[in-house]
Formats: C-alpha cells, structure tokens, sequence
C-alpha cells in the first residue's frame, strides 16, 4: 500500500502551485500553511512574498485564490488581514482521507516510509556492572528506546548499542576481594527464576561491592593489591579475566530483570560495553597522534580546543591516554565512533545521555571530525537529558538522601496503577488487574518522561503519573479502551467510511488531527524528540473525548451516521495504538 498524501501535504501544494502561477518570478514558494483556529488552515507566506515582489499583499493574495480550483479538497478559501488566507477543507475530503489510511493493508495508516533510510547507531540504557540501576538510568533507557521505535517505523536500519560500564579500577578491587575471599562465591544467585534471581544477583553484588570498598579503603596493602589487579585485568590474565566475566554475566541477569519490568526488548549482542572496544584503543591513540589531531602533553596524549576552557582561562583538553598509560573515556568513546563507523556503517551516531557528559561529548565529536571518522555523511548528536526531580524539585532521593533504586520506584508505579485499575475495574479478574496494573503504572512512568521535552527535568510525582484526569497515559490508555467498548458494543453495525455525510465540528477537528499522524512521526524521528508524538497523542484523546461527549456513535440519526462514527472511533483507537506502541507503552483492550 502506497503512503497516504496527508490534506495538510495536498492544500500545501494546491497553494504553491496557484503562488508560481500568480507571481511566477517567485519560483517554487512556500505558502508557510499551518492549522488554525479560523478556519481549518492559514497560510501566511503572501506577506513575505509581497514584500520581496513589492506588490500589494493583499492583490497578491486575491489573485492567488483566483488561481485554485474549489470543490474537491478546498471548500472554501479566502483572503483576510493584511494578506494571510484562510482555506476550509470539504467534509467529504476529510473522511476519504481517513478511510485511505484505514484500509493501509501494511497496517501503517499511510504513514511513509523515509525517503533516503539510513543507518543510526543508538547508545542508550548504560547501567554499571556490579552497580545497582538507580532513577538517573531511567531516562537514558526511556527515551532511546522510544527514538529507537520511531525511527524503526520510518524505515531506518536501527542499531541498538548499551555501552554498559564494565571496566576499570573498581574491578581490580572487586576480583581481588573475591580471590582473597573465596568462600563468599557460594553466594553466586540462581539463574533458573530470572525475576527473582535478578534481584539475588544485584543483592549478592551489591554486598560485594561494599566489603571489597570498604577494604579498599581502609587498607592501603589491599589497595595496593586492588591496583596490580587492574593490570592484570587489561593484560588479559585468565584468572582475573575470568572472575570479571562472572561479575558481567551477573550483572546481566540482573539488568535482563530490570528491563524487562520496563517492558523493554534488550539483547544479549546489543550490550557492548567498554570493554569491548580495549582492542582498538592503542590504534585509536597512534592514529589521533599520526595525524597531529592529538599532542603529547605532560606525558599524556592531550587534543586542545580554542573555545574550551577552564575556570582558571586555561584550555582543557581531552584526555586520550593519561600519563601512566592507562586510558579514559575518551579513547574508548573515540574508538566506539571508528567502530560504528567503519564497520558498522552508520550515517548517524544518536547517544542519549545525561546532559552533564555534554561537554565530554562535544570534546569527543570534535575530536572525531579533526580525525575525518565524522563528516558531512556521517553526524553525531547528544540528545542530552535533564535530571529526575522529587515533588519538592530537587534530586530525586530517598528519605534518607540516598539514591532512589529503579526497581523500587517502578515497584510503586504499579502498586499505585493496579490501586486506580482495580476501583474502575468492573469485569477484570484478579490476574488481569495485576497485568493491566504493570501495563498502566509501567506506561505512566515512561510517559512522564516522554511528554517531557527530553533537555529539560521533571519532577516525579506519581500521583500525579496515575492520575485519570490530565496530560496522563492513563488518560491515553482509557480513552483507548473507551473506544474499544464502544466497538464491542455496535453489534450489527459495523465501522464503514461514509464521505458523502455532513461533519460536525467535534468530528471534523479529530478527523483533521488524525490526518496529521504521519507528518507528526516524520518530525519527531527527525528531530530525535518523543514529547512531541506524545503532545500529538494527548490532544488525540482530548478531541476524542470532546467527540464522544457531542456526538451520539452507537444512538446516532441514521445508520450510515452510526457507522461514519464507528469508523471514526476506528481509525482514532488505531492512531492511539500505535502511537502509544512508538513511545513503548501498551494499550490494552479493556480496563
């Protein structure tokens, strides 16, 4: 099934072609159309036309409308103000549009596929071996797994990367306690119950990394110890190698739990951390020193920048290779780039990360396009977010100033959804409260997170994220189900488009709106920016409702007028499924 053309796309180009005709010195000009709430559409692009041409705005928009033709799509349209036009779309337009996207057989609603698909790498959802995942891994794994979604649906080849920490010197600490403590690997957890043995291994980790901290840092013949063990470590010794893998391999069990509580897919070959990149970064070094992009400095391998600069006024460079010879984030963030680049072929490198690594980052890719791995075909983009805030707007922290574990606060959100499912509940058994519960808290915490512009922090209220009334994906959810109920209950008749009846307004406004689904994906994957599907979401259930209050579906005045609003109904819940389906977060059929 070919792409549906959206009305916003034909009046667009209807009023482009009627400009060229009026004023053809003007080329191919854009009429700058937007929805308005004077008529269905306004185009105001005659002003600044007019000014350039030095006519008179307002002939220019007389003779424009001269030049459309009427009665198809554009009911009417006329010039007002000094020269912006405001164009009405036919009813009739409005419904053969929505039933073109509803008989899509590829069930895509006439969304297109992008033109030119490339390849993105997305880095996202980095948790720490041997580190519980706190509230500040929350929004790294939300957002890219929603940006990973969308972008998916245009027709980009997506490629996930979970750049976990699995490196360094708290290693050589951890491995070093456990030969000297052998006894305490009894503790090793079960893997047979995955959501069980998650929280033993992360329990089993977390005690190990406290005593070994402890030791480390009480007993400077340990610490000593600790640090030999690290170069073992990055000399590939076997022993140490592998008691590391066993840290890897638990810790995995362990994120595998908390994902999957997220409803998140994450795969085993997509989890590559820093370690996998420790073959490359001597070549990485040698290139950047080769070709003069990176200098000796004080024994480090340093790369200066002009703009970048300290407190003191002294530049601060990036770190490439410290003076010992051990390597930062940095060569290993340089060597991830080669990586992708080179051999995984991507055209764009997307990592979602805290904005604090902002600068980090800007050192790095600037780094990257002095080496030429990033150029004009291959670009790379921080999409940096905010911090998680508590109701009182500060950090989000426990009662006792310690950081809120994930797993406890998505525990909560369900807690609290099944509490607000179970009182609107009527014919749901226990065991589906409980699964509709996870579907509705798990939905509000990624929601929240979403409708929120991603650079920017949010407070995490969740009486506020369960809440039925307001820009909630409960509200979403429910209004999906509403719908879903009214279809069940139609009995004979059946959803069936019918374009030669008359709109309300109610119907109109949602049926415009729906028409603006695809244009909506296809600006959120290219700005890389979720809150703007879920803003389009929102007012998508806010006009449903407003329909659903003004206008009879199942008692309406004839049977073709049942069936118009049973398509309607249709196509919206469809538009709301798979929206909510981008964004990660699921719709049941009942709640």
């Amino acid at each position: 099934m070919a792409s549906v053309t959206s009305l916003t796309a034909s009046v667009h180009q209807r009023l482009a072609d009627a400009l060229s005709a009026a004023l053809p010195e003007a080329g191919t000009a854009d009429p700058l159309l937007r929805r308005s709430d004077r008529a269905d559409f306004q185009a105001n692009g005659i002003l600044a036309l007019a000014k350039k041409a030095k006519a008179n705005p307002r002939e220019l928009a007389t003779q424009v409308v001269s030049q459309v033709t009427t009665g198809d799509v554009i009911k009417d349209i006329e010039v007002s103000g000094p020269g912006f036009l405001n164009i009405t779309i036919t009813d009739k337009a409005i419904t053969e549009n929505l039933a073109a996207r509803a008989a899509d057989a590829e069930g895509r609603l006439g969304v297109p596929s992008a033109d030119e698909p490339g390849t993105t790498v997305i880095d996202y959802a980095q948790p720490n071996v041997a580190k519980e995942m706190h509230v500040g891994h929350l929004r790294s794994a939300v957002i890219g797994d929603a940006v990973g979604q969308i972008l998916e649906f245009t027709g980009e080849t997506v490629i996930r990367r979970h750049h976990i920490g699995d490196w360094g010197t708290q290693f050589g600490m951890l491995i070093q306690y456990l030969i000297e403590h052998p006894h305490e690997l009894d503790h090793k957890a079960a893997a047979e119950d995955s959501a069980k043995s998650g929280e033993e291994a992360m329990s089993n980790l977390n005690r190990l990394y406290k005593a070994s901290r402890t030791l480390f840092d009480s007993d400077e013949e340990f610490k000593t110890r600790a640090r030999r063990r690290v170069v073992d470590l990055q000399a590939g010794d076997p022993e140490t190698l592998a008691l590391w893998q066993r840290f890897v391999d638990e810790s995995k069990i362990y994120f595998y739990s908390v994902f999957e509580k997220l409803d998140m897919d994450i795969r085993d070959p997509d989890i590559v951390g820093e370690s996998g990149y420790n073959d490359m970064l001597d070549e990485t070094c040698r290139l950047l020193e080769e070709s003069g992009v990176a200098v000796r400095s004080e024994g480090a391998l340093c790369v200066f920048f002009d703009d970048i600069k300290g407190p003191d006024g002294k530049p601060v460079p990036l770190i490439v290779r410290k003076s010992d010879g051990g390597y930062g984030y940095a060569a290993t963030d340089l060597s991830a780039i080669r990586d992708r680049v080179f051999n995984l072929k991507a055209n764009s490198l997307v990592y979602v990360v805290d904005a604090r690594q902002s600068l980090h980052f800007k050192m790095v890719f600037e780094t990257a396009r002095r080496a030429g791995w990033l150029n004009g075909d291959v670009k790379a983009f921080q999409l940096a977010f905010g911090t998680v805030l508590g109701k009182d707007g500060k950090p989000f922290k426990t009662r006792e100033g310690e950081t809120v574990r994930l797993v406890d606060l998505l525990d909560e959100a369900i807690d609290r959804a099944s509490a607000v499912v179970r009182e609107k509940a009527q014919d749901l058994s226990e065991q589906e409260i409980a699964e509709r519960g996870a579907q509705v808290g798990i939905g509000a915490v990624k929601y929240a997170d979403l409708s929120t512009s991603a650079n920017r922090d949010y407070k995490f209220d969740l009486d506020q994220m369960v809440s039925l009334n307001g820009d909630t994906s409960v509200y979403l959810q429910y209004a999906y189900a509403r719908i879903r109920s009214i279809i069940r209950k139609a009995g004979e008749a059946r959803p069936a488009a019918h374009p030669e009846l008359e709109l309300t307004e109610a119907e109109r406004a949602l049926g415009l709106h729906v028409d603006q689904f695809a244009e909506t994906v296809a600006e959120t994957a290219a700005e890389y920016a979720p809150h703007k599907l879920a803003a389009y979401l929102y007012q998508l259930a806010s006009l449903y409702t407003s329909f659903y209050d003004k206008c009879p579906v199942l008692k309406a005045d004839t049977p073709e007028q049942v069936e118009n609003r049973l398509f309607l109904c249709d196509v919206t819940a469809r538009t709301l499924h798979q929206g909510m389906a981008l964004l990660g977060i699921r719709t049941p059929e009942r709640l």
